[in-house]
Parts: structure tokens; sequence; C-alpha cells
């Protein structure tokens, strides 16, 4: 008895929030850490540190969903015009638009014959929903979606604030900078192998990337915190 294949799960279809929530997370722990440390680092007192932090996530936090929706609405305007360009062109010419959707499939490996099939029937199904999907590579999974990037990137920004502010709430003066960083780097490595993970990827490829670049945002600031300090 042949045995049965459960159906696959790809991963795809979590493109559209998965950016937006690494990108939050990550830009939360950079962001915030980076600045804590290098407020910190410019011998600014330990109340001062914390209401830099606290500013830090309110301000981030609004600035990355109204990032994400503007950027995401341009996009979702885009893909608007061209769905309604492609169903104006349906209304007014239905056999030229016939001829190359069953273009694309011949280009994709199907006889000239099997391609007109495929394509009339596919046209009197949904032509519209055909022609978005193969023509202009529009689908579910592809379709932007502008209020869920900005929720999803503001409320991933503050999971990711939450471990440097609670290093500034718990530690005290003369651990602060040290601990800041142990718990910024190690979050950071936490949160690169759970997007590359739930992306398909390789979780040690995925958490040495965001540490590279995560440390060297903390060194950077952390120096020209500790210049500025110098100088005042």
């Amino acid at each position: 008895m042949p045995r049965s294949h459960s159906r696959e799960q790809h991963l795809t279809g979590r493109i559209g929030w998965l950016r937006a929530a690494v990108l939050g997370a990550n830009d939360g722990l950079v962001s915030v850490g980076s600045l804590v440390l290098g407020v910190s680092a410019s011998q600014a007192s330990h109340g001062s540190v914390l209401i830099a932090g606290v500013s830090a996530w309110i301000a981030g936090a609004m600035s990355m969903a109204a990032g994400e929706y503007v950027s995401v609405s341009s996009q979702a305007d885009t893909q608007k015009a061209d769905i309604d360009l492609e169903r104006r062109e349906l209304q007014r010419h239905p056999r030229q638009e016939h001829n190359e959707l069953a273009a694309i499939y011949v280009k994709r490996g199907l006889s000239g014959e099997l391609a007109d099939q495929v394509a009339t029937q596919l046209m009197e199904h949904d032509a519209l929903e055909a022609h978005a999907r193969d023509e202009i590579g529009i689908s579910a999974t592809t379709v932007a979606r502008p209020l869920q990037a900005a929720l999803t990137s503001a409320l991933t920004f503050t999971l990711g604030v939450i471990p440097p502010l609670a290093v500034i709430w718990l530690a005290p003066s003369r651990l602060l900078l040290p601990a800041v960083i142990i718990v910024v780097l190690a979050c950071l490595a936490v949160s690169g192998a759970l997007g590359a993970r739930a992306g398909g990827a390789s979780a040690r490829t995925g958490a040495l990337r965001v540490l590279l670049w995560g440390g060297l945002a903390l060194a950077v600031t952390g120096v020209v915190g500790a210049a500025l300090g110098m100088v005042q």
C-alpha cells in the first residue's frame, strides 16, 4: 500500500510578517541598546540613561510603525494600480491577454497547444487572478499588507526594547555597561537564530549575521558616547 504524504508546508507565506518582525525586534535591540550604551559611556546618570532608553522605545516603535505603513502602502498602491490596469486590458483586449498568458506558459515549458488550453481554463475560472499571478507576479503570499506590517514592526520593536530597558532597571550603575553589552548581544543571537529558523534558514548563520552588525553598532555608539563624555 503506498505511503500517504502529508501536505507540504511552504514558508513563503511568512514573508510579509516575518520581515517586519525580524526588522522590528533587531532594531529595538540594536538602536535602544546602542543608545543606552552610548549615553551610559558618556558618564550620564542612571536616571538619564533610563529616560533616554524609554524615550527611544516610544519614538522607535512609532517610527517603525509609521515607516512600515507608508512603505508597504506604497507597495500596495503599486500593486493595485497594476491590477486595475490588467482588469481594463482584459475588458478591452481579452484575446491578446489570452495570448500573453499562453506565451508565458510556453516559456515555462508547455507546448503551444497545452499552454493555450491552460490559459483558456484559467481565464474561465478567474482571468484577473491568473494574470495577476502569472503575468504581474502578485499572489496571496506576495500581496502588500500595510497594517499588518506596521503593527508587527511596532510590537516586535517593543519586544526588542525590553532586554536593554530591563538591564537599566535592574543592574547597578557600575555594571551597566557590561550588562547592556552581554544582554543585547545574547538577545541578538537568539533573535537572529529564531528569525532564520522561522524562514527555513540556518539558525547559526542568522545568529552570526545579526551579531556582526549588532556588535558593530554597539561598538561605534559606545566609542562616540565615551568621546562625547570626555569633552563635556
